[in-house]
């Protein structure tokens, strides 16, 4: 008996540890604007408008394998959404949603080498999320998340938490 709760209590503990791991986000910055005219409380459903994806990968590295970004966007989209009462309907919704993701693996940076003092063209792969929220009556932008950051050549588990940070950053400021 008090062997399966230690090894119960073990389980729990690791479980705590992982779901605790660190990732790289300093460098995700998440900014948002919304319609003033726009009372966001009426909102109870929406519907997916669009989902847009471009990518400017050459060399086919932006995606891990077994990884499927847009999957994984609309996931948590909607995740939000649940989060905030509204439920996804095929007809007559109070809203729409459309995202586009953008990645350009050959973007470059002017950077200062601390070594040597030196500025330095470096390729910094970016990326770039943008969440629009539109009133179905009027048809007007009613709310607009953009997320950037750093393209990471990461494992799936950490590209999905980085993901989660940059959306849930950015619904954070969905007004009320």
């Amino acid at each position: 008996m008090m062997k399966n709760l230690i090894m119960s209590l073990m389980v729990v503990a690791a479980g705590l540890m992982i779901g605790c791991t660190t990732f790289p986000k300093d460098d995700i910055q998440v900014d948002t604007e919304a319609n003033p005219k726009i009372n966001f409380s009426g909102y109870e459903t929406y519907q997916w408008l669009a989902e847009v994806a471009v990518l400017n990968d050459p060399d086919g590295t932006w995606e891990p394998p077994a990884f499927d970004a847009n999957a994984e966007i609309r996931y948590l989209i909607d995740g939000a959404l649940r989060k905030r009462g509204m439920s996804e309907v095929s007809m007559d919704p109070d809203m729409y949603v459309a995202y586009a993701a953008g990645v350009d693996m050959a973007a470059l940076e002017a950077r200062l080498d601390e070594k040597t003092n030196m500025t330095m063209i470096e390729n910094v792969p970016e990326s770039g999320l943008v969440v629009m929220l539109i009133d179905a009556q009027t048809t007007a932008a009613a709310w607009m998340g953009v997320a950037t950051a750093d393209m990471k050549n990461e494992k799936p588990d950490i590209a999905k938490k980085r993901l989660e940070y940059a959306i849930n950053g950015m619904f954070d400021k969905l007004p009320k």
